[in-house]
């Protein structure tokens, strides 16, 4: 029975020496895959750390584009406003010369209905046309403007006040 006992327990060390070879070929496949698969992670974790820094350089790239943009705009509603104040001036001076037309217009057209008496006169003179006084050219860059724009109306009222003295006459 010895003989018995030493092939059985020798047969039974053989069946577990080759499971235990078993596993450890399934156990060193699975270590391969783990190995594999740590490589792909490492690869992984590389590529989201480039892609963290590029990111991050990014928001500093886009915050500096919003800073600038955020300066550009305010230079530009700086500018904006100064234009606002210009042309509200040349506003208020066009009115000015408006009013000063329309009140030259209303002269000219209550001579026109009340003319004057005319006065028989031997020998012919020049007489000089009344003249309203000068319109003074605004400061700023529509002065010039205005200024053209008051001589025009004052030469109009002249030959206005001409053509009412000559259906005088």
């Amino acid at each position: 029975m010895s003989l018995f006992v030493t092939v059985a327990t020798d047969l039974l060390v053989a069946v577990l020496l080759a499971a235990t070879i078993v596993t450890s070929l399934r156990l060193s496949k699975r270590i391969g895959q783990l190995k594999g698969d740590e490589a792909a992670l490492r690869s992984t974790i590389g590529d989201l750390m480039v892609a963290t820094n590029n990111a991050e350089r990014a928001i500093i790239g886009l915050r500096n584009a919003l800073d600038e943009c955020d300066r550009n705009l305010a230079d530009r509603i700086q500018s904006a406003q100064a234009c606002t104040t210009t042309l509200a001036g040349g506003v208020e001076a066009g009115e000015a010369v408006l009013t000063r037309i329309a009140a030259i217009v209303s002269g000219a057209r209550s001579a026109a209905v009340a003319p004057r008496p005319v006065e028989v006169r031997s020998e012919p003179q020049a007489e000089a046309p009344e003249r309203p006084a000068p319109v003074a050219a605004s400061e700023g860059p529509n002065g010039e403007r205005l200024g053209a724009a008051a001589a025009a109306a004052l030469a109009m009222t002249e030959r206005a006040l001409a053509r009412v003295r000559a259906r005088a006459a």
